[in-house]
């Protein structure tokens, strides 16, 4: 009995505390004044991120009466909830109001019924991890549509899904399905109107089975990422036509949720295998299932037309795709190239096809043209082999063989341009077995066999688990030498900043103590020693360094925007970002942002979310781009660059297979060697080697057994010593205990510091008050087996540095 209620006692604190960690102060600085520049790219953003699905020449709008269905156009969903979205924007553009301003002529009467029955009933946004799906609709009578069929000819319905942190879409009506209602509104409309356009408001992709439904009595689908707080213009600029829609699918969208190579490999609480492997998104759909599919990975269309004349050149070394596009119809618009390639199939499965790279044109006239290149390494094509299959194992191999390349508008139109030859198996990296799963947990993974018709179909294999067991000695071999203490002689760190003392003798100053205090943030949230409305802060914990110059440093919640006491800019969500594929807005965009993050006097912004589109359902797709590494990789590093080109820094996150919600602090995420780097760490890894962060955050989840946290294989190994990442690497907020396997005398923070993830954030442990903290590192600290004095100053050498490259917020 006592056992229970201990766990149901950890259980209601774990839950108590999620949601009060997660809590934002109330307003201190009501300045509303938004950076007229952050505006328009805001809206720029949203706009090129709407997908347009179908169109059959009823959109842009022109010289319509429109009747706009649906609650969502008053209660318009701009972003999703928790953490990644609960920003103080001082607006947020509904759609209803955004079309009234725009040139499409409104039913009034319809709309002014919505608008009084919104006011009278109005939504409930519940609490942390609680919130609604979607909001109740306005009741609708068969005379109610007539009316407005009467009074317009074309009519728009609105359809919202809302999605958020610590829970997951659900396969119910109102979540990932429509509701009754819905279909009811559905149904009714499209009996009275010739003209039906759906705009789907979502930021997670939902099922779409109800179009085979209504066939061709639904003209146009304009997929309507969540875009901010511009967000109801955006949908409005690209109805009416102010705008051509340029955005495309980062996700595939399949025809039913059971077709997703993830379906039965998702949610579970305390692990899930990724069964799936490599086949993950378009990598499954497009080698095993291409029927299955309603709308393609990078599929997108336009208000006009678009000739490409792509030219392939292939050296040893490189792949050069260049192509003429040309406007070919009579709007002006944006274009999307991507370039794919098939890998030689040999010892390793290989999908169909992967993205290498793409391109965004400008905006064309009628008639003109660009060219735009592709660019990328033959090693990009290489596969990672986990097993030794190829001769060569923990190393990334080109088999021989031709390895095809293509180019298009997504990935089922893209065709071949021409085609590389490998000629004998090239090893382009050779790395060391990592993060491999655990042989006490065995499973299958997918790998690929031929049907009698030669067609690609599933095949079974047993996923290799680990074969080293010589950790300890590794991590032992790796261990810093410590610099002797000194005591306080007086050195500041702003005498390192000019150059008057090097950061090794002023860190030779610190006390065992304040080398500990550099580990960890200031315990809570909304810390008195940052700006209102904080997500914790670190550096300058304590009086003694506060005095030796070392500043407190302010986190801030993201993606979507500064998540502080005060007014900030309320951004497209992940997906819609992701959506416009067009890597220089973003830089713009987050350059503005980063200026932004200065004037509102934070210094690192937990952005970009990177972690992969597994499964539809996941409950924080939004925050994150797509089902594919490089978009996923060169969005992020685009967005890293903009806020760091200001000065300030960015954070991405969660390092690594945080890709559920439920359970998502004890879940053990099972995958592939192989498949962990292929999809799951590879965005991270462009992101590193192309945009250089300055902090990183590890996930809540275990990868493979391991807590992301302690994990020495995923922070040293890969993260530091394979991709050079040289900044701080922090925890997601608090953290598991545990005891190291291989050292007795570490546990908790002990442990943490010598996997070299540098602070705890906010500072606190979960089960303590919070504010007090946890003293593993100093108990560890000299005895045997434990902390040495070398990885103290190790950590707080990351934290020092950072804190000497961020300039102090004085505007």
């Amino acid at each position: 009995m006592a056992g229970k209620l201990k766990k149901l006692r950890d259980s209601v604190l774990r839950r108590i505390i999620d949601r009060l960690s997660q809590s934002s102060a109330e307003l201190v600085d009501s300045d509303p004044t938004l950076n007229a520049g952050m505006i328009t790219l805001c809206r720029e953003a949203a706009t090129e991120g709407i997908v347009l699905l179908r169109n059959d020449g009823t959109l842009p709008l022109q010289r319509s009466r429109v009747a706009v269905f649906g609650r969502v156009q008053v209660d318009y969903l701009v972003v999703g909830y928790g953490s990644g979205g609960d920003v103080k924007s001082p607006y947020r553009r509904n759609l209803l109001d955004a079309l009234v301003d725009s040139d499409v002529a409104v039913d009034e009467e319809l709309a002014t019924r919505y608008r009084e029955w919104t006011a009278a009933n109005p939504v409930d946004e519940g609490h942390w991890g609680s919130w609604p799906f979607s909001f109740p609709e306005m009741p609708l009578d068969d005379d109610m549509v007539r009316s407005a069929a009467s009074r317009a000819d074309a009519a728009i319905v609105v359809i919202g899904r809302a999605a958020g942190e610590s829970r997951e879409n659900k396969l119910e009506p109102g979540s990932y399905y429509l509701t009754e209602e819905e279909l009811a509104m559905l149904a009714a409309v499209t009996t009275e109107f010739a003209r039906t356009i759906v705009v789907l408001d979502t930021g997670n992709v939902v099922d779409m089975a109800w179009l085979g439904e209504f066939g061709e009595r639904i003209s146009a689908v304009v997929l309507a990422w969540q875009g901010g707080m511009e967000a109801g213009n955006a949908v409005a600029d690209v109805l009416s036509g102010a705008a051509n829609p340029s955005g495309r699918l980062t996700a595939t969208i399949a025809a039913r949720y059971e077709d997703y190579p993830t379906a039965e490999n998702f949610g579970h609480r305390t692990f899930n295998n990724y069964a799936e492997d490599i086949f993950v998104g378009y990598r499954y759909f497009e080698t095993f299932a291409p029927d299955r599919v309603l709308f393609p990975f990078g599929f997108g269309l336009s208000y006009t037309t678009f000739s490409v004349s792509p030219v392939v050149s292939i050296d040893h070394d490189s792949v050069t795709v260049t192509a003429t596009v040309t406007n070919t119809g009579e709007r002006a618009g944006k274009h999307v190239i991507q370039a794919y390639y098939r890998a030689s199939a040999g010892a390793l499965a290989q999908p169909a096809r992967q993205l290498a790279g793409f391109a965004k044109t400008d905006l064309l006239g009628p008639g003109q043209s660009e060219t735009v290149t592709i660019a990328f390494p033959v090693s990009q094509m290489a596969s990672f082999d986990d097993s030794g299959a190829t001769g060569h194992a923990d190393a990334y191999v080109l088999e021989a063989g031709e390895y095809e390349i293509f180019v298009g508008a997504d990935v089922r139109s893209a065709a071949r341009v021409g085609a590389h030859t490998v000629s004998a198996p090239t090893v382009t990296r050779q790395l060391t077995e990592s993060c491999a799963p655990d042989p006490a947990h065995p499973f299958q993974r997918m790998t690929l066999s031929h049907d009698g018709a030669q067609r690609a179909v599933p095949a079974w294999e047993a996923t290799p688990t680990r074969t080293r067991a010589d950790r300890r000695s590794r991590v032992l071999a790796q261990l810093p030498d410590g610099v002797p203490l000194t005591g306080d002689v007086g050195i500041t760190l702003g005498d390192v900043r000019d150059g008057t003392a090097s950061l090794e003798q002023f860190v030779a100053q610190l006390t065992p103590a304040e080398l500990e205090a550099l580990t960890r943030g200031d315990r809570v949230m909304n810390s008195a020693l940052g700006t209102p409305g904080n997500a914790g802060v670190f550096g300058g914990t304590v009086e003694s360094l506060r005095v030796k110059g070392v500043p407190a440093i302010t986190t801030t919640d993201g993606p979507s925007g500064i998540r502080l006491a005060a007014y900030a800019s309320l951004l497209p969500c992940g997906t819609a970002l992701a959506s416009t594929w067009n890597t220089s807005l973003l830089e713009e965009l987050a350059r503005n942002h980063g200026q932004e993050m200065r004037h509102k006097k934070t210094d690192v912004l937990l952005s970009p979310g990177m972690n992969i589109q597994r499964d539809p359902l996941c409950g924080r797709n939004f925050e994150y781009f797509s089902e594919d590494p490089v978009v996923s990789g060169k969005t992020a590093s685009a967005i890293v660059a903009g806020i760091q080109a200001a000065g300030v820094a960015a954070c991405p996150k969660h390092l690594a297979c945080n890709n559920q919600e439920t359970n998502r602090s004890r879940n053990d995420s099972r995958v592939s060697q192989r498949a962990l780097r292929e999809i799951y760490l590879r965005g991270f890894e462009i992101c590193v080697v192309e945009s250089r962060p300055r902090v990183m955050m590890t996930s809540y989840n275990k990868i493979n057994g391991v807590w992301a946290h302690y994990n020495d294989d995923l922070v040293t190994t890969i993260l530091r010593n394979e991709w050079g990442f040289d900044g701080v690497v922090i925890t997601d907020w608090w953290m598991q205990r545990a005891h190291d396997p291989d050292f007795p005398g570490l546990r908790d923070n002990a442990y943490r510091v010598r996997g070299q993830v540098d602070v705890l954030m906010p500072g606190g442990m979960r089960g303590l008050r919070r504010d007090k903290t946890d003293s593993s590192l100093l108990d560890s600290y000299g005895r045997a087996d434990g902390v040495t004095l070398g990885e103290m100053q190790r950590s707080a050498t990351n934290v020092l540095t950072f804190a000497l490259g961020v300039p102090r917020s004085t505007d």
